[in-house]
C-alpha cells in the first residue's frame, strides 16, 4: 500500500501529541519509579520535523508544562529528577528550534532553485504550438532525474517558410551537461529552421553548431522532421528511433532511412550525412516522434514497451488527452522510476493546406 505525502504529512503533524500522550498515560499509570517522564521530550523532537519554528516553540511549551505538572504529581521535584526532566524537555525544545529554522531556510533555497529551473524549462523546452494549419501537436516530457522537468531529450516545432519543421532529439548522458548540449541543439535548430530552405542544409547548421560545442565523443541522436504543402513528410535521421506514422485506417508504420548516418557531434570531414526520405502524410494520420526512453522501458519480465501495440491509445479525439494515455500506459508499463528520459511529440493532420499562423497554448 502507497501512503501518498500528505498522508505522510498528517502522521507527522500528530506524532509529537500521540507521543506526549503515550509518555503521560502510562507515567500516571506505571507511577514515578519507571523513570519515563524525560521522554515527554519526544514531543518537540518529532515537532522539528514539519511546520515552522513557531509550532515547534508551542509544543515544546506544552511539553515543560506537561514535564512539570507530572513531576509535581509524581512528587519528583522534592530530588533532582524533576529539574532533570525539564532540562532534558528545554534542551531538545532549543535543538528542534534551530533544527525547524535550518530546514525552514533550505526549503526556501529549494523554492528557488525550483523557480529558476521552471524558468529555465520555459526557455530550454518551450511549449508547443496547439496548431499550426490543419496540424494538431501536443507534446509529453518525463525526466529520468527526481524531481526534474528537463534532462537530455529535447524537442522543437517551427512554422517556417517553408513548411512546419519538428526537431525530437536525445543527449548523450544526463544532468546538467545534457542540457547544455540540448540548448545548444535547440537554439541552432530555432534559427536554422527559418533560414535553411533545405532540410539536408539544416542539418549541417546543426552538425556545425555541435562540432564547435562538444568536446571529446559527446553526440546527439535526432530525427528532423518537415511537413509541407504536399501530402508528405520529409524526414532527416541522425542514429535516432525511426518516427511512428499510425495511418487513418489504424496501420501502424516505422519508417527508416535506406541507412543510418552517425549522430549530430560525431559527423567527420568526408563523412556521408543522412539522407532525406520521405513518406506520406495525409488527413487523419498521426506522427509520432520519441526518444529511446519510449521504447526501451521494461517492464517486470524484462519486456520493452510495445509501443507499435499501444498506437490504438492514440485515437482520442483530442491529441493531448491520447498523448497523456499513452504516457500514463508506458509509466504503468516501467517497473520502478524511469531510467531515461522519455520525450514524445504528436502532430494530427486534420486536413487542410499546410500554413497560417501558430496558434500556442495559453
Amino acid at each position: 500500500m502507497t501512503v501518498d505525502k500528505s498522508s505522510g504529512s498528517v502522521v507527522l503533524a500528530w506524532m509529537p501529541w500521540a507521543a506526549m500522550t503515550v509518555v503521560a498515560v502510562t507515567d500516571i499509570i506505571a507511577g514515578p519509579d519507571v523513570g519515563f517522564l524525560p521522554l515527554v521530550s519526544l514531543g518537540p523532537a518529532f515537532a522539528g520535523l514539519v511546520g515552522d519554528w513557531r509550532r515547534t516553540a508551542r509544543i515544546g511549551a506544552v511539553a515543560l508544562a506537561l514535564t512539570v505538572a507530572l513531576g509535581l504529581y509524581d512528587g519528583l521535584f522534592d530530588g533532582r529528577r524533576g529539574l532533570t526532566a525539564c532540562l532534558s524537555v528545554a534542551g531538545v525544545t532549543g535543538v528542534g528550534l534551530a533544527a525547524a529554522v535550518i530546514r525552514e531556510r533550505r526549503e526556501a533555497e529549494l523554492a528557488n532553485v525550483r523557480s529558476i529551473a521552471e524558468s529555465a524549462q520555459r526557455v530550454l523546452l518551450r511549449p508547443v504550438p496547439l496548431t499550426v494549419g490543419p496540424l494538431q501537436m501536443a507534446v509529453s516530457y518525463t525526466s529520468a532525474i527526481a524531481e526534474a522537468r528537463i534532462g537530455g531529450d529535447l524537442y522543437e516545432v517551427v512554422a517556417s517558410p517553408y513548411g512546419v519543421r519538428v526537431i525530437v532529439g536525445d543527449v548523450q548522458g544526463k544532468g546538467l551537461a545534457a542540457v547544455e548540449t540540448a540548448a545548444v541543439v535547440l537554439g541552432a535548430f530555432r534559427e536554422a529552421a527559418h533560414d535553411e530552405p533545405d532540410l539536408v542544409k539544416l542539418g549541417e547548421r546543426l552538425e556545425r553548431s555541435l562540432s564547435r560545442e562538444l568536446e571529446g565523443e559527446k553526440f546527439v541522436t535526432a530525427v528532423l522532421a518537415e511537413i509541407g504543402a504536399g501530402d508528405e513528410a520529409v524526414f532527416l535521421n541522425f542514429g535516432h528511433p525511426a518516427p511512428m506514422v499510425v495511418r487513418a485506417d489504424g496501420t501502424v508504420d516505422f519508417p527508416e532511412p535506406s541507412s543510418y548516418a552517425l549522430p549530430l557531434g560525431l559527423g567527420m570531414d568526408g563523412t556521408e550525412g543522412p539522407q532525406p526520405y520521405r513518406v506520406g502524410f495525409v488527413p487523419g494520420d498521426q506522427l509520432l516522434l520519441y526518444t529511446d526512453g519510449v521504447t526501451e522501458a521494461r517492464d517486470e519480465e524484462d519486456a520493452f514497451y510495445p509501443l507499435a501495440h499501444r498506437a490504438c491509445l492514440l485515437n482520442e479525439p483530442d491529441a493531448h488527452h491520447a498523448l497523456e494515455a499513452l504516457r500514463a500506459d508506458l509509466s504503468e508499463h516501467a517497473v520502478g522510476p524511469p531510467h531515461d528520459d522519455a520525450a514524445m511529440l504528436l502532430v494530427r493532420h486534420q486536413g487542410g493546406p499546410v500554413g497560417g499562423e501558430l496558434r500556442k497554448p495559453q
